[in-house]
């Protein structure tokens, strides 16, 4: 019996080795590709343009407000360079505000880019144009501010198409 058994044990391991590989997954379809000429070639970001050496005209009475709360206005009003209204405010929350009136600024330039300077202090305020959109950006202005709010101010773009801020 014995034997029988090392027989029996013997054929089952050989009939193991004997057995046929398995085949291998059939490989994943590739799905077909896309003729260049159908693709949609994705749109370049557009860039604003260069700054034009011309007098700046533009009249703005708009606002604007972030999901965070960040929140301002601008009254703007400038005819062939000349400022003829201004005024900002911006609320930062948590941060404190920023307030800028014409009557605190002299005009200091006209072009490329309005200069305003503030008479009893070292605040500018520059005015430009790209494309649709007008920058009032400001330059060491932190006595306009309170709290530590000036570190949070951004500069303020109106898009003259849409008519608002941002």
């Amino acid at each position: 019996m014995p034997c029988r058994r090392l027989i029996l044990i013997a054929s089952l391991a050989l009939g193991a080795c004997a057995a046929p590989e398995k085949a291998p997954p059939p490989a994943a379809e590739a799905p077909p590709a896309v003729p260049v000429a159908a693709a949609k070639p994705q749109p370049k970001p557009q860039k604003p343009g260069p700054i034009p050496v011309r007098p700046l005209n533009v009249k703005t009475d708009c606002s604007f407000r972030d999901e965070t709360g960040y929140n301002g206005a601008l009254k703007l009003n400038v005819a062939e360079a000349k400022v003829q209204a201004f005024e900002a405010k911006v609320n930062i929350p948590k941060r404190g505000a920023c307030r800028f009136d014409l009557k605190d600024f002299r005009q200091t330039k006209e072009m490329p880019a309005i200069e305003l300077s503030q008479n009893q202090g070292r605040c500018i305020v520059r005015v430009w144009e790209q494309g649709e959109r007008v920058t009032v950006a400001f330059q060491q202005c932190e006595k306009m501010c309170s709290g530590n709010s000036y570190s949070y101010l951004w500069p303020i773009l109106n898009d003259r198409g849409k008519g608002s801020c941002a």
